[in-house]
């Protein structure tokens, strides 16, 4: 039972778990009632100590504050700071934020999807990579056979739709052996996953021009891609556009977008067909809910990216059932052996689909004596690989 007195937060804290993978940063938001915490996700590739610093250099902000008061504390954070965040502060507000809705959830009995606006859908649709955690899978996938049995051990594990990184390292032009590789690659997944499986094809931003990008998608438009991501490099809504209104398959972008406001060009030019914001680094789930709603109006579906942690996975899961243009998840459950040892979390999969959960908050906990046996580690460069013949360094 809690106390009649104001809630109010007394300390906020980030443990760093090593995935192997990645660094996995969890945010638990204390108050002074018992027992009424919540915790977030502020995963970061390659920032954790960034992103871990720049939490501690915003707690002074929050103490105090009612929990609750999601909105208010956003427009704190975001504005007392002075200086706009970037990626990094962005990424520390979400975990903080989804912190806060674990904590309105608790506070009111209820999950955090009903507070979000409720149920819109039975379940969620989901998609998971090849390696199913493996990052070597993920993005050294080049090899034929490699591919093809990282495909079927996907469709295996009961997933009807995955996604694959195989676009070469590229530069402005694209060559005609390239182009065949990437039919002949696309034409490999089709083969082992049959005409029923969804798939999507990352470009992560490697072709460094709009006609790279375009030759790349005719030579997989035979082969149905679901959606082709990130085709050009972000930040570009113009090019975007024009990748758009020529791609013969569905364009989806906006991963490494931050905020409403850099999301904004690409609905006032329609310079896609589906958004991709990350919870865990585009500032919250609330931030999330106004992409979405401007996303709705503009015709744009939403599939939020997610290849961070389990708490990420949570606040994904609450979204998606409460947002009406969400289209499918991407997910990483069980990227690592000891995932349930860590975290009790309420991503229930059933196939290719999470289950609406009936939990209070976000429906997560820690154990924080198994999350010590994973402490940091600095995480792999997979970019050291993009260099092309002639040493030119080039976006992976």
């Amino acid at each position: 039972m809690l106390r009649s007195d104001p809630i109010k937060i007394t300390r906020v804290r980030t443990i760093v778990v090593n995935a192997e993978m990645r660094n996995w940063i969890f945010v638990k938001v204390e108050t002074n009632q018992d027992g009424l915490y919540g915790w977030g996700e502020a995963s970061l590739n390659w920032k954790t100590r960034a992103v871990t610093g720049c939490v501690e250099d915003l707690e002074p902000l929050l103490l105090g504050q009612d929990p609750r008061d999601i909105e208010q504390i956003l427009q704190i954070l975001n504005k007392h700071s002075y200086y706009r965040l970037g990626i990094i502060g962005a990424t520390a507000i979400s975990g903080i934020e989804h912190a806060l809705w674990d904590i309105a959830g608790k506070s009111a009995g209820l999950p955090v999807w009903r507070l979000l606006g409720g149920k819109t859908r039975d379940w969620v649709p989901l998609y998971t990579h090849l390696g199913l955690g493996d990052m070597k899978s993920v993005y050294e996938s080049f090899d034929p056979g490699p591919l093809r049995e990282g495909a079927t051990r996907v469709v295996e594990k009961g997933y009807d739709a995955l996604k694959v990184v195989f676009i070469p390292y590229s530069h402005y032009m694209v060559d005609k052996a390239s182009r065949r590789r990437v039919e002949d690659l696309m034409r490999t997944v089709r083969d082992a996953v049959g005409d029923d499986v969804a798939v999507m094809v990352d470009f992560h931003g490697r072709p460094a021009s709009v006609s790279a990008a375009l030759q790349y998608i005719e030579a997989l438009a035979p082969f149905d891609p679901w959606f082709v991501e990130e085709p050009v490099q972000p930040g570009d809504a113009e090019a975007m556009r024009l990748v758009t209104e020529r791609s013969p398959c569905p364009v989806a972008t906006g991963e490494r977008l931050v905020g409403f406001k850099e999301f904004e060009p690409l609905f006032e030019n329609r310079g896609a067909h589906i958004l991709q914001p990350d919870l865990n680094h585009t500032g919250g789930l609330l931030e999330g809910k106004k992409i979405a709603a401007a996303a709705e109006k503009a015709m744009m579906g939403i599939a939020p990216h997610n290849p961070n942690g389990p708490l990420a996975g949570a606040a994904a899961l609450h979204f998606a059932v409460s947002t009406p243009n969400f289209v499918i998840q991407e997910e990483m459950s069980g990227a690592v052996p000891w995932y349930d040892d860590v975290v009790s979390a309420p991503m229930k999969r059933e196939g290719s689909r999470w289950l609406v959960p009936d939990v209070i908050g976000l429906g997560v906990e820690i154990d924080e004596i198994e999350a010590a046996k994973h402490p940091f580690k600095p995480e792999v460069f997979h970019s050291r690989t993009a260099v092309l013949e002639d040493g030119t360094i080039v976006d992976w």
